[in-house]
């Protein structure tokens, strides 16, 4: 089975349900179920027109034939890898960053530094800070994906589920994360910082893995992305690839009545 959607901007279906970010779908880590690369073959085949399917993360199918190529990075973090030790990892730095990065959270722990966890309440504030910080670069400026976030943050808060991370500095917000924790893994979802608190992002994210130590979480996934701290953190990168089906004619009647039944039924 492979689920898709039509994409009207990129004029292709897409992995279900097919947001668009800046050219990119949001969906990671999909998944195209079949017992066998000459099924996998066959569903490629029978797309009813051009695809474009984006961070596919089970390469055991794909082969020369499929045409799929390397998409995009994302990175993990294996606690078990360290003995669930945060010291552990630090040691994984070079002796003058883990000054660095001492004598930066000093700072930031100068103004009162505390912690709230899974405040519901937050993510407004973090939406509010992504948008202030990035505008219309941010994720949450197209209000598809901001009514798509609100909806999945309270999907997983009924479930329990939801992981929210609050930095207070001087009492004030500096950060808040939001993620999920499922099967062992706990995965950053998005975040927003206050630009008044430089470094607080990193401040949050080595307190995301030193949590994950302690609560001995298999995994934490940061998602892909191209931001440097994720190397800098000696992060364990895993690559999702792309498959580009472009045979089939948009004006072939055939297809476009294909698609008309499929949105009709």
């Amino acid at each position: 089975m492979v689920a898709l959607s039509w994409i009207e901007e990129a004029n292709c279906f897409g992995h279900f349900p097919g947001e668009l970010w800046k050219g990119k779908t949001w969906l990671e880590q999909n998944r195209i179920l079949a017992v066998s690369e000459e099924v996998f073959s066959a569903l490629l085949c029978h797309i009813p027109g051009p695809a474009t399917i984006r961070y596919i993360d089970d390469s055991k199918h794909l082969s020369d034939e499929t045409m799929a190529t390397l998409d995009e990075v994302g990175y993990l973090f294996y606690p078990g890898d360290y003995g669930y030790s945060f010291q552990a990892y630090l040691q994984c730095f070079t002796g003058k960053s883990r000054q660095n990065f001492r004598r930066e959270m000093n700072r930031l722990k100068f103004g009162g530094l505390s912690y709230r966890l899974d405040c519901y309440k937050d993510i407004e504030e973090m939406f509010r800070m992504n948008l202030e910080n990035f505008k219309d670069r941010s994720y949450f400026y197209d209000s598809r994906f901001l009514l798509s976030f609100e909806n999945l943050a309270t999907w997983l808060h009924a479930r329990g589920l939801l992981r929210v991370t609050t930095v207070i500095i001087g009492g004030k917000i500096a950060a808040v994360d939001m993620g999920a924790v499922w099967n062992g893994t706990y995965t950053v979802l998005a975040g927003g910082t206050n630009g008044d608190f430089p470094g607080v992002a990193k401040l949050i994210n080595f307190y995301h893995l030193e949590r994950a130590c302690q609560e001995r979480i298999a995994t934490v996934d940061f998602l892909c992305g191209d931001f440097n701290w994720k190397n800098r953190f000696h992060l364990t990168p895993r690559p999702l690839y792309k498959i580009c089906n472009l045979h089939a004619n948009l004006g072939d009647s055939n297809f476009m009545a294909q698609r008309s039944m499929a949105f009709a039924g």
